[in-house]
């Protein structure tokens, strides 16, 4: 029972696009329409670009350990066991609630043309959407438990199909009504000046389209030659989703009428049925662009809800791995997929499925996901420190720019997610934190790296006191954008700054990298896999070089390529 790296460019690229483009680009040219208004397009630009810096972080320290649910196990190496809880936790924990709210998002739609799944006006279930739920969702465990290469190949099908469908809405909309107008109308590009423009970005999905970049990460340790394909795909897939949202946001804004509007762009409505874009399909008369629409929303999110069933187990098989769960569920079957982890994650999903309110399941989503951002930027600093002799097949440029912003980004994506947000984001950390001190307790570890992830403390109060007095989700409005966000900015740059000293020492590093690879070989055992051979090599080679200059200390300045740490 071993992992099989069966998972090609084109595949991996898949994965993410898959998870960016689920239901959310059926909805999200009138979203960010709305707070933005034409120059949304910007919103789009802004989103894309900040997450493209933190997808090549996350790059740089995927392609050094193609391993999988990296975005848990990677933590524990550069800052250990604690902060490894809190990024894999909080993660988990939102990543549960994806494959629900796909499928919810579904059945919403499917609901419009088949009576039996009518939820009522207050969107309530009735019993037979639960049993249809559950049987979609128990479709999406089988399907990944039966190996890596049929779920490539089906989300691959899904996902051109989305592709597709987005290309045909893009040119049927431009082709039949396109005013050049309501771009430059009365309101003007930007009717809500650059604030409406960052609104849509936090507020308004955009940052949120993109943040399934991840589970190219997530499934670098089943991709062939990942040293290449992980940071490719990560950046392929991103550009291709922004292509996806802008050309939509581009279509709909010429096509939409804003004439006759109370408020302009700000009262934009669709109906809650069919969504925007099938409003505006049949409002211009495109027939047969609508009944398109009615198959893509309910198909649509079949692919994002299939992804995050395939990544969370992997993630679940990393917490595993890292102790925090029994190690139960980092066990393989024969097809080398974490079954028990899937069957664990079929479980809570349901019972969030079935407790949940939809609205609560999107806030616990998101308040979930945001945090663990923060680990790719620290790792980059963190292994350049530790591990500056390993091959790093993708080296970030000016890294120290870029991590710093990265990080930025990925403060201001949780400010933005707003209050209403964050305050579930600390109740999931609390409860996070109270099963890895009874897991403590238990005596299955000698060391909590406790003193390297203290930073987070001061981090995560700053961030709640400014959600509170900010002006995003439920704050108070005491600090008026855009200063709430500028202090955002700040409280990144200070706790990046203390949080990449806090790496671990050399030695804890050394002890931690070792039991890794031992884990590897043994996921991969009897394959040969000449990826966990060269990460064996590396290893040695950095002991080695470290051996041949015992004067340097952990954490001294490094000088590469010019480059100044």
């Amino acid at each position: 029972m071993a992992m099989r790296r069966d998972i090609g460019l084109v595949g991996l690229t898949f994965v993410a696009v898959g998870g960016m483009l689920g239901s959310g680009w059926l909805f999200a040219p009138l979203l960010s329409g709305q707070l933005a208004g034409p120059a949304a397009l910007i919103s789009w630009i802004i989103g894309a670009s900040a997450i493209l810096v933190l997808a090549l972080t996350y790059a740089e320290i995927s392609a050094m350990f193609p391993v999988a649910g990296a975005i848990a196990r990677l933590p524990q190496l550069s800052h250990g066991r604690m902060f490894a809880m809190v990024v894999g936790w909080s993660a988990w924990a939102g990543y549960c609630t994806a494959a629900p709210i796909e499928v919810e998002a579904s059945l919403r739609y499917a609901s419009v043309y088949i009576p039996a799944l009518h939820t009522g006006e207050q969107g309530e279930m009735n019993w037979v959407t639960y049993v249809v739920a559950a049987v979609l969702l128990f479709g999406f465990t089988i399907i990944n438990a039966l190996g890596v290469a049929l779920f490539a190949k089906i989300n691959s099908a899904l996902t051109w199909a989305k592709i597709i469908a987005i290309a045909m809405v893009v040119g049927a909309l431009v082709s039949t009504r396109f005013e050049v107008d309501n771009f430059l109308g009365p309101e003007g590009f930007a009717p809500f000046g650059m604030e409406g423009v960052f609104a849509a970005v936090g507020s308004g999905g955009v940052a949120m389209a993109f943040i399934g970049f991840r589970h190219a990460i997530d499934m670098a340790g089943e991709t062939q030659n990942p040293q290449r394909n992980v940071p490719l795909a990560l950046i392929f897939s991103i550009l291709i989703c922004f292509a996806a949202y802008a050309s939509l946001q581009f279509a709909f804004t010429g096509a939409v009428t804003v004439a006759g509007t109370a408020d302009g762009w700000s009262s934009l409505t669709a109906s809650a049925s069919g969504g925007p874009l099938m409003h505006l399909s049949t409002t211009l008369g495109i027939l047969w662009l609508v009944a398109i629409l009615k198959v893509a929303s309910v198909i649509s999110p079949f692919g994002g809800a299939l992804v995050s069933v395939g990544s969370n187990g992997r993630l679940s098989m990393a917490i595993a791995e890292n102790g925090l769960f029994p190690k139960l569920f980092a066990a393989l079957n024969s097809k080398g997929v974490p079954v028990a982890a899937l069957a664990l994650n079929y479980v809570i999903g349901l019972i969030l499925f079935f407790t949940l309110p939809f609205t609560e399941l999107i806030a616990l989503n998101s308040s979930a996901i945001v945090l663990s951002f923060v680990a790719g930027p620290l790792g980059v600093i963190a292994f350049r420190r530790l591990a500056p002799h390993m091959p790093r097949p993708f080296r970030l440029p000016a890294a120290q720019v870029i991590c710093p912003a990265a990080f930025i980004v990925a403060t201001l994506i949780v400010y933005w997610s707003g209050w209403e947000t964050v305050w579930r984001l600390i109740v999931l950390i609390g409860l996070g934190f109270g099963l890895f001190f009874v897991r403590a307790a238990s005596g299955i570890w000698n060391n909590l790296d406790a003193r390297c992830a203290l930073w987070l403390a001061p981090y995560l109060i700053a961030i709640v006191l400014l959600s509170v007095l900010g002006s995003f989700g439920g704050g108070l409005g005491v600090i008026a954008q855009p200063y709430d966000s500028v202090l955002a900015a700040l409280i990144g740059v200070a706790t990046f700054y203390g949080a990449s000293r806090s790496h671990l020492p050399v030695e804890r590093f050394d002890d931690l990298l070792q039991r890794e690879h031992q884990t590897e070989m043994e996921e991969y055992q009897g394959t040969d896999d000449p990826t966990e051979k060269s990460v064996e090599a590396a290893i040695a080679d950095e002991r080695r070089s470290r051996q041949a200059d015992p004067s340097r200390k952990d954490g001294d300045v490094l000088r590469r390529d010019g480059e100044r740490l």
